[in-house]
């Protein structure tokens, strides 16, 4: 049976593709700084390293044209997911023996080679996904997506830190490198449709289809939806820990906040999310979510600037209501960008409109800090969640011109849908 072939089949694909994705970005950015520390490494070594392995992700766009023209009949974006996945494997296995005390530049040159492929599997897995799965399951597909995303995190964020904790940081290294080398047994029963076209052919419809993309007003309206939609939740969610501080919620609350009820309203809200917009129609669907988690953020600034002294449950029901709104959101949008993105260059138009969300959340926490520096956090939230709605005209723009692509008649009439 070909998993590509059935509805099913592809939800349990993608989503344990996309948890073997989670689990090394939730070893990088989280269990990582907090075992390196633990093992002596100073703080100012370890955010440099960690700066520079989030660098693979952030530039991913400029190698994914590789991944949609370096394409033949026997080597499709199935065998770049294999070979990148067996290199991840490969690269973290000498850590579990290097002291990284001891060998910190050989752990800083392998996890960066580790970086490199685990991005280079990002955009192959999207860009198979954007050429098998049909449009109207896209939204449902990439709320289950994100599910594995953040069990993947879950698992090999807080979860390594408990498992080195008990065994010892070589047995997370083990696991991880048994969950990304496990999952490709489930590749072996996919087989994806790959057209008899030459290396020189593909090369040639690849520069073909691009110029097509970049003439497009739809990618346009794209890059700059994703450059400023999320802002508001972008920086309230960066300065969620520092304002839970300052208002007095205990660390151990905070982190049972961060561990449990952030993952638990994402992951349902994505699930919940991605579904609806298969049904209510793409643009529509993000436009209301992102309405949602603009109006959970305006109440939680309210609260913190109308109450003396705000009680911290109240606080983290408005949080936990935007971290639902979150899930619903990315669940939605990124169906949305997929459905902008050319098949043929599934890998690296979409990974362009991911960098674009990736420079959304670095902008918004950077004016974010300053904002709070200058004012406060409820101010701060305010301005971020202005921008989020500043892009709503974005999303009425868009669903113009895709009804103008689609019928050129019915142009005028166009509405969010």
């Amino acid at each position: 049976m070909n998993l590509l072939n059935h509805r099913k089949g592809r939800i349990a694909l993608f989503s344990l593709l996309y948890l073997s994705e989670g689990g090394p970005i939730g070893f990088i950015w989280w269990a990582l700084p907090t075992m390196l520390r633990t093992a002596g490494i100073e703080v100012p070594q370890i955010t440099a390293l960690t700066s520079l392995l989030v660098l693979p992700w952030v530039l991913k766009f400029l190698w994914a044209p590789l991944v949609d023209a370096c394409r033949t009949p026997g080597w499709g974006f199935r065998a770049w997911i294999i070979t990148a996945q067996l290199a991840m494997g490969a690269t973290l296995l000498p850590l579990i023996w290097l002291d990284p005390v001891e060998h910190f530049r050989w752990w800083g040159a392998l996890l960066l080679m580790h970086a490199i492929c685990a991005s280079t599997q990002d955009v192959a897995i999207d860009a198979l996904a954007i050429n098998a799965v049909p449009e109207p399951q896209r939204g449902m597909l990439n709320g289950c997506m994100q599910a594995g995303m953040l069990v993947g995190r879950s698992l090999f964020g807080g979860g390594a830190l408990l498992l080195a904790s008990m065994f010892g940081r070589q047995w997370v290294i083990v696991a991880l490198i048994a969950v990304i080398w496990t999952t490709l047994l489930f590749l072996l029963g996919a087989k994806e449709p790959v057209e008899c076209m030459g290396f020189k052919n593909r090369l040639a419809d690849f520069r073909l289809h691009l110029k097509s993309a970049l003439g497009r007003r739809t990618t346009w309206l794209g890059l700059a939806f994703a450059l400023t939609a999320a802002a508001g939740f972008e920086a309230t969610g960066q300065l969620a820990g520092p304002f839970l501080v300052d208002r007095g919620v205990p660390e151990k609350t905070i982190g049972i906040f961060f561990g449990i009820a952030v993952v638990g309203a994402t992951l349902v809200g994505g699930l919940i999310g991605g579904k609806l917009s298969d049904h209510w129609g793409r643009i529509r669907a993000v436009a209301i979510f992102l309405a949602g988690f603009v109006t959970m953020i305006v109440g939680l600034a309210l609260t913190d600037l109308l109450t003396p002294k705000p009680a911290p449950p109240a606080l983290l029901c408005w949080l936990t209501g935007m971290y639902f709104f979150i899930g619903l959101f990315t669940a939605s949008s990124y169906a949305l960008f997929m459905d902008l993105t050319d098949a043929r260059l599934g890998g690296t138009q979409f990974s362009t409109f991911m960098a674009a969300t990736n420079g959304c959340e670095s902008g918004s926490a950077w004016a974010g800090g300053r904002i709070v520096g200058a004012a406060n956090y409820a101010t701060a939230f305010l301005a971020l969640s202005a921008v989020s709605l500043l892009s709503l005209p974005l999303l009425r723009r868009l669903a113009k011109e895709r009804a103008r692509a689609s019928d050129p008649a019915a142009s005028n009439a166009a509405v969010i849908r």
